[in-house]
């Protein structure tokens, strides 16, 4: 035993290397350079850290966004599922509409798009002057120049008659944006096919992580979250579906150009709280002015009124069956989710705070009551 220790103890010895010297002092944790020094360095990989999440912002973004889709269209896919196929072939008719939705978004909306944007911009000198001819907005006009301002700005970015090439940066920018709008497009369309394929074995090995006491209840959050999020798309697409219901007989009956792809362009909007209707009021709005100012007003008062009826009739009677979440709530989250992500944030909040505040009433709302 002795002699077998002693060769170890040689072996150890021997693979130290002669030339290193004698072993120092002992590091003192308190002297200031040792905390100057792991104060740099600690500063230096959070700058790194920083770097490398803000360069992977754009990644993480299409993640989320794919995970939301994949969520809110698991409930259509388990609906598809009990009618007696697998969820593979589910998967596969649901995921074929939504692709037969986005070529005709593609087809319908994007060529009227296109013209009615350069229509708007060869008319536009004329319709200011209209908007300065009608009494009213000439008064308000001459207290606040808005008129004014606003035909400065628009002969100083159509002087040279290119406003749609400056926008976007020139004529390879247009490429850049075409080519990186189509790229982001299918990447997240093939991650929300990979997710909604994959999304009961990626539940199933996240709750083996979980404590086998606390299993079932992790699992029955999970599915409670799941169903939260699905039920707040389904209802977000349902109440889409009616404003752009509404927008389309208002179209027609205004005899505004295109009224299908003003319809479908309302119910992309309308899937994103609170900004949603504000980006699709000014749509609708400025393609109304192309006709004429008088149009235009009353496509605005219009797309008012109809928002208004939405948010204090329409909205509550659905969204108080799926998610009950406070109307403060709602505001906040999609405000805050917003300022973080844009559009993307807005569209995602409602039913993050949904799922927030689930697992407080769930969890620890009982536990300090417990304490």
């Amino acid at each position: 035993m002795a002699i077998s220790e002693q060769m170890k103890r040689k072996a150890r010895e021997s693979t130290i290397p002669s030339n290193f010297g004698a072993a120092g002092a002992p590091i003192d944790h308190g002297h200031p350079f040792y905390f100057g020094f792991v104060a740099t360095i600690g500063a230096l990989s959070a700058f790194v850290l920083m770097r490398a999440l803000a360069s992977a912002s754009q990644v993480f973004v299409l993640i989320l966004v794919a995970l939301f889709l994949a969520t809110g269209l698991n409930p259509a896919v388990e609906a598809v599922r009990r009618r007696g196929v697998s969820r593979t072939v589910a998967v596969a008719i649901i995921f074929a509409l939504v692709i037969i939705f986005v070529g005709l978004f593609a087809a319908l909306v994007v060529p009227p798009l296109v013209k009615q944007g350069t229509n708007l911009i060869q008319i536009a000198p004329s319709l200011l002057e209209d908007l300065k001819n009608n009494a009213s907005i000439a008064k308000i006009n001459d207290q606040y120049g808005i008129v004014d301002s606003l035909q400065n700005k628009l002969q100083s970015v159509t002087s040279d008659g290119t406003l749609l090439v400056t926008a976007f940066g020139g004529v390879i920018g247009v490429g850049k944006s075409v080519l990186s709008g189509t790229f982001t497009g299918l990447t997240i369309l093939v991650l929300t096919l990979y997710f909604i394929t994959s999304l009961p074995q990626a539940t199933e090995l996240g709750l083996k992580l979980v404590p086998a006491s606390r299993r079932p209840r992790v699992a029955a959050l999970t599915d409670a979250i799941i169903a939260r999020v699905g039920a707040f798309v389904g209802s977000q697409i349902l109440v889409s579906f009616f404003a752009a219901t509404f927008m389309t007989l208002l179209a027609v009956i205004l005899g505004l150009p295109s009224p299908v792809a003003i319809g479908i362009i309302i119910f992309v909007c309308g899937l994103v709280p609170l900004i949603g209707h504000f980006i699709g009021c000014t749509v609708f709005t400025i393609i109304a002015l192309t006709e004429s100012v008088t149009i235009g007003v009353v496509a605005f008062v219009g797309y008012v009124v109809y928002v208004q009826a939405e948010n204090y009739i329409l909205t509550p009677k659905i969204m108080k069956r799926t998610l009950a979440l406070p109307g403060a709530v709602t505001i906040i989250s999609a405000l805050i989710g917003t300022s973080l992500l844009g559009l993307v944030g807005g569209l995602l909040a409602v039913p993050v705070a949904a799922s927030i505040i689930l697992i407080l009433e769930e969890v620890v709302y009982p536990r300090a009551q417990k304490s």
